[in-house]
């Protein structure tokens, strides 16, 4: 087949290989669980099974880097398509070897989870790397029809049912509002290929400004919706707290991120020409993003909810680069997201293996841990210093990089109101702390451990933590090299709303 340039296209499977292994062994799960009887298989196959194909899958991506390359116009193949990759197959990894003893005790469906998980993650993936409106949308919906089914699937909880319900409807709601934007994008661009757009709004005139203000609109609300976003974040603090805990995990990780990768792909790109009419959006949702967020995590009680409303703060911080988009915002960007991924794994794995033994996840439910367990209460404290920003730990490193892109993106205002929110966050942190330092435990109060893969997943994940707050070059290396492929060099900065001056030019040599 050929374009319409008469160019021969790229139909080479082996480009979307990750992509196929993790669907094979999502399938294969459900085989092996349809027929456990008859081919005798234990339940622990299951987990590593998954395991063993996301590990293939990794191999798969990390074989691909350094490509430049695309699938039939549809998936693009570069640096930036392989960091998110790695980074969606390693969350999930993690996840099950972390969590793999909550989900047989408290998740319905087994199998299907695991199948879920695998899906979801092929989903995530093609949203970060499509260049192609119709592959963006394909991608969004696997993801977020996989995240409806699991955040339903808590055993014996009624909120989860409930938290599903919830996030199938809104979530419906969210996906026809950015359908309807991509229809008036591609009415007014004539295409749905990314480049063919950016070059129809770059030569764009005033006849088609209303139809592509609307557009644009929805798909701010549609992915700020996906993003859990002021005003679209209604659905997320319900969500977090009725789903099974690593779901609520992989909600604050791989769906955020995903969601974050498509920003960076349509605002660093085919949306790239109409940076006036949408980066005062941005802005605005940044702003109240962050403030909201922090006022409201003070107020609560649960650490689920407490950590959704921290997340939803969080990802005010990372719009900040979208405001700002450029190289050098992009590339900061994916350091943060990379440094607050590790950081609220390492949460989520502690406050699993916690909820595996009591079975409370309120915050009083923590009086005493650093008596019951010190090594869990270390791994909490340092994930909650780090979404703080305390200096030595991934969170400071990475909000410093953040912060200095945008006040070089000419946002300074965003930035003194982020540093503001991340001395409120410091606060509601230290609430939890406080309960287990300064509290006694409540009954019981011997000593108790966790199991060999929860030592391994928040040890490493600890490790990390501190690695990346004292030497995060290696980070800011990967992320470097994967913005320079959004952004290569010779593509013209348009002009940005807020300062009239072009965004930071690429630098003039990556390595």
């Amino acid at each position: 087949m050929q374009d319409v340039f008469g160019n021969a296209l790229n139909f080479n499977m082996a480009l979307l290989l990750p992509e196929i292994i993790l669907a094979a062994v999502a399938v294969l799960v459900i085989v092996l669980d349809m027929f456990a009887k008859e081919l005798k298989v234990r339940p622990v196959a299951l987990p590593i099974v998954s395991v063993l194909g996301l590990v293939a899958a990794g191999v798969a991506s990390g074989l691909a880097v350094d490509q430049h390359t695309d699938f039939g116009l549809l998936v693009t193949i570069d640096n930036f398509t392989a960091f998110f990759r790695i980074t969606f197959i390693a969350v999930a990894i993690v996840l099950i070897v972390g969590s793999h003893e909550y989900i047989e005790k408290h998740v319905n469906h087994v199998a299907e989870f695991y199948a879920l998980l695998l899906l979801s993650t092929v989903g995530a993936i093609f949203m970060a790397s499509a260049r192609d409106l119709l592959v963006a949308y394909l991608g969004i919906e696997v993801l977020s029809f996989s995240l409806y089914i699991a955040v339903s699937l808590a055993k014996n909880d009624t909120r989860s049912g409930e938290a599903g319900l919830k996030y199938v409807l809104l979530g419906g709601v969210a996906s026809a509002m950015l359908l309807y934007g991509l229809s008036l994008l591609y009415g007014v661009a004539g295409s749905t290929q990314y480049g063919e757009i950016a070059n129809a709004l770059g030569k764009s005139t005033d006849d088609v400004r209303m139809p592509l203000l609307l557009g644009l609109t929805l798909i701010v609300a549609g992915l700020g919706f996906k993003v859990s976003a002021v005003p679209f974040h209604m659905w997320a603090p319900d969500a977090y707290e009725g789903a099974p805990m690593p779901v609520t995990a992989y909600l604050s990780a791989t769906s955020k991120g995903a969601t974050l990768a498509l920003f960076l792909r349509w605002f660093g790109g085919p949306l790239l020409p109409a940076i006036a009419d949408w980066q005062w959006m941005m802005a605005i949702i940044a702003t109240l993003t962050m403030v909201v967020g922090n006022l409201v995590a003070l107020q609560q009680t649960n650490v689920k909810r407490l950590l959704a409303y921290s997340s939803i703060a969080q990802g005010g911080f990372m719009l900040m680069a979208i405001t700002a988009i450029s190289d050098i915002a992009t590339s900061a960007l994916l350091v943060h997201l990379g440094g607050y991924i590790i950081t609220n794994l390492a949460l989520f794995v502690a406050i699993i293996h916690f909820y595996n033994r009591t079975g409370k996840e309120e915050i009083t439910d923590f009086r005493g841990l650093s008596r019951t367990n010190p090594y869990l209460a270390t791994v909490i404290t340092a994930g909650l210093f780090s979404l703080a920003g305390m200096p030595l730990l991934a969170g400071f490193f990475t909000k410093f990089i953040l912060f200095q892109a945008v006040v070089q993106g000419g946002f300074l205002w965003l930035v003194v109101v982020a540093v503001v929110g991340s001395t409120v966050s410091l606060f509601y942190y230290l609430q939890m702390i406080r309960q287990m330092y300064i509290f006694e435990p409540e009954g019981d109060a011997t000593r108790w451990g966790i199991s060999g893969t929860g030592y391994l997943t928040t040890g490493v994940l600890l490790g990390l933590i501190v690695f990346v707050g004292i030497q995060g070059a290696p980070l800011y290396t990967v992320a470097d090299r994967a913005a320079f492929d959004l952004f290569p060099q010779g593509v013209a900065a348009p002009v940005t709303a807020s300062t009239g001056a072009a965004p930071a030019a690429a630098p003039a040599a990556h390595k």
